[in-house]
Order: C-alpha cells, then sequence, then structure tokens
C-alpha cells in the first residue's frame, strides 16, 4: 500500500478501479455498444451532444446564408457579408451552384492592393476551390474539417452540391460542441 501509515488500501482501489475498467469495456464490446449508443444514453451531455448534433440542426439556411450572384461587384458581396455577419459570403450561380466563396481572409488579401471595390467583380477576387460540407454531416466532423483546414466558415451542399446553408465556427461555439 502506498499510504505511508499502511492504513488506506491504495494499491487495492486502484486495482480494483482496473478490473471495472476491464470488465466494462468487455461488456460493451460483447454487446456491440456504439457511440451512437452512448449519446443516446447520454443526450444531455458534451459527449452526447458530440455525437448526436447535425451541421442541419445549427446552421443558417434560407434568406440567413450569406450569397452574391457571380455577377455581382465586390461592394455588393461586402454589403451582404456585413448584413448576414458570417465572414463570409457564397458566389453562386442562378441555378443555385456554388461557384466560390469570398471570405474576411480574401478581403484583407485584396485590400493589400490598389483595388476599387465598386467597379471590380466578385467573380475576379472570390476563392474557386471552396471547402463544403453536408448537412447530415456531424457538426463534430465540420469542426474537425475547419480546424485542418484552418478556416472559420464553411458553405454546406445538398446531395447535388447546390448551396442549402452555411455554418461559421461561432455557431459551433455556440452550439457546444468547442
Amino acid at each position: 500500500e502506498a499510504c505511508p501509515l499502511g492504513l488506506a488500501p491504495t494499491s487495492s482501489t486502484t486495482a480494483a478501479l482496473v478490473m471495472g475498467d476491464a470488465l466494462a469495456v468487455a461488456l460493451l464490446e460483447a454487446r456491440g455498444f456504439t457511440a451512437e449508443d452512448f449519446a443516446l444514453s447520454h443526450p444531455g451531455g458534451n459527449l452526447g451532444r458530440r455525437l448526436l448534433l447535425r451541421v442541419s440542426d445549427i446552421m443558417h439556411t434560407g434568406q440567413q446564408i450569406p450569397k452574391v450572384s457571380h455577377q455581382a461587384l465586390l461592394s455588393d458581396a461586402l454589403v451582404e457579408m456585413s448584413e448576414k455577419g458570417l465572414g463570409m459570403t457564397a458566389v453562386c450561380s442562378a441555378s443555385n451552384d456554388i461557384i466560390g466563396i469570398f471570405t474576411d481572409g480574401d478581403l484583407r488579401r485584396v485590400l493589400a492592393h490598389t483595388i476599387d471595390v465598386h467597379t471590380t467583380r466578385i467573380a475576379d477576387v472570390m476563392t474557386t476551390e471552396c471547402k463544403t460540407g453536408h448537412p447530415d454531416m456531424l457538426a463534430a466532423e465540420i469542426l474537425e474539417l475547419m480546424q485542418r483546414h484552418k478556416i472559420n466558415a464553411l458553405l454546406i451542399v445538398n446531395d447535388q452540391k447546390q448551396l442549402v446553408g452555411a455554418i461559421n465556427m461561432h455557431d459551433l461555439l455556440r452550439a457546444g460542441v468547442v
């Protein structure tokens, strides 16, 4: 025993904890208990939330999505970004297909050059290769994707690759995912 007086059963309590954990894991595997089962048993906890919360539960939809036409001017995109407050705007075709994205990071890079926001087309300064997510993804998966690519906002597309939502890091923070 680790107790200097030899009175407290420190080693035996640790051994009991180890055996209890081993039994719990063996039962977990024998019964085929999954992460989803755990989440359903603990829906209000942090782990349950991380395992159950979908992007569709917290994404911005409809008129909340910052979006401009690919023919819009940079000034129009800046107004849209400012009004919607997500730090970006999607650049879409008339059929709602994503052509690109313009973020606050893109704005900082553009402002490093002499440019007229009232005559420059958004299509000339947008990022054409943008990461996207799907409404059925777990919010925790979106967080991992955003962290991996060092981005703060993400466009959400349906199976036909059409824009259906937008999400940013603040949304994930508010939802308790971060």
